[in-house]
């Protein structure tokens, strides 16, 4: 039986959880994950205001490459709804081929309700928010660590840096080509996370209705966006 708490483990975890060899956790895992990230992205952020900011995860240390133009670093768009009252309510953390104007574009449609309010940094990339119909506000950070505390970006970057902590944590590596599906499941623990007693429950209603998803799949690269 899988509990509240074994929704987020690393495969080697549920593989003493439940008594099968580490390929079976793991194939059960993905299959896990696959069903929270066809579920949230089933639902556009629709609150009026949006917090949107780039991130990257991984990425060699030494080779003398630091920031947006490290060697390896995996990009992804991280987008925080903010609610009346400055609260996040929802969060979608999304890997994207890179950030020019066309993933942005096409990430905006499939994950923002229309006419939402977006704040972002002044990366050109953001311009494509308005460009979909959104009010984009673009602010300038000025870089370094006080960039952080803006209190316009306050809560995505708080969240990122949770999701990268909760990540490095829990496991010991993950693939490229599925990070997808562990941005999924910390989003999906998130945007739950004041139903929590309801989650499982939940999450087997949803799971029992969506596509199979056989193993031949699972180890297919997963697509970004």
């Amino acid at each position: 039986m899988i509990t509240q708490s074994k929704i987020s483990v690393s495969a080697l975890s549920l593989k003493r959880t439940i008594g099968v060899s580490y390929n079976t956790a793991l194939l059960v895992k993905h299959k896990i994950q696959q069903v929270m990230k066809e579920r949230d992205d089933s639902k556009p952020l629709d609150a009026a205001y949006i917090q949107v900011d780039d991130a990257y995860w991984g990425g060699k240390k030494r080779d003398g490459k630091r920031g947006r133009g490290a060697t390896g670093k995996i990009p992804f768009v991280a987008a925080v709804s903010i609610g009346e009252k400055g609260h996040p309510l929802a969060i979608r953390f999304s890997q994207v081929s890179g950030f020019s104007k066309e993933a942005i574009k096409a990430w905006a449609q499939k994950h923002l309700a229309p006419k939402r309010i977006v704040v972002t940094d002044v990366l050109d990339c953001f311009t494509a928010f308005q460009e979909s119909g959104h009010e984009h506000i673009a602010i300038i950070t000025g870089g370094g660590p006080q960039s952080v505390e803006m209190p316009e970006f306050k809560w995505v970057n708080t969240i990122i840096g949770n999701e990268k902590n909760a990540l490095h944590g829990t496991f010991h590596a993950i693939s490229k080509k599925h990070f997808p599906r562990y941005l999924a499941e910390f989003c999906y623990r998130f945007n739950r996370r004041y139903n929590l007693e309801q989650m499982v429950a939940r999450f087997g209603y949803v799971a029992v209705r969506t596509s199979l998803t056989p193993q031949r799949l699972l180890k297919v690269a997963e697509s970004c966006g």
